[in-house]
């Protein structure tokens, strides 16, 4: 199958754990050398006025389902699975491993 990233923009997503919609894909992270797709970003929750949001990175491997509108995901954000990383050189991101 075959999607560009505009039309993986359009899509919600929705972690199939708790059932909670996460929003709209904003960024595809690829490895350089292989071209491999790493996983998406998603944008986080902004906790105050003054903080600004970490995005969430979701692995490749996350990703249950893409279909016409949703795209699934399994993630079990669960203490200690979730961690800061600086996946993209300067942006914040939050790596939700899979369990």
């Amino acid at each position: 199958m075959e999607i560009s990233f505009s039309e993986l923009r359009e899509k919600t997503v929705v972690n199939l754990v708790d059932g909670k919609r996460m929003g709209h894909i904003i960024d595809v992270v690829i490895e350089q050398n292989s071209a491999k797709i790493l996983g998406v970003v998603v944008p986080g929750v902004k906790t105050t006025i003054f903080r600004t949001r970490e995005d969430i990175f979701i692995p490749y491997r996350c990703i249950v389902k893409i279909g016409l509108d949703t795209i699934l995901v399994e993630l079990n954000p669960i203490a200690g699975e979730v961690k800061s990383s600086n996946l993209l050189n300067e942006s914040k991101s939050i790596v939700v491993d899979e369990k």
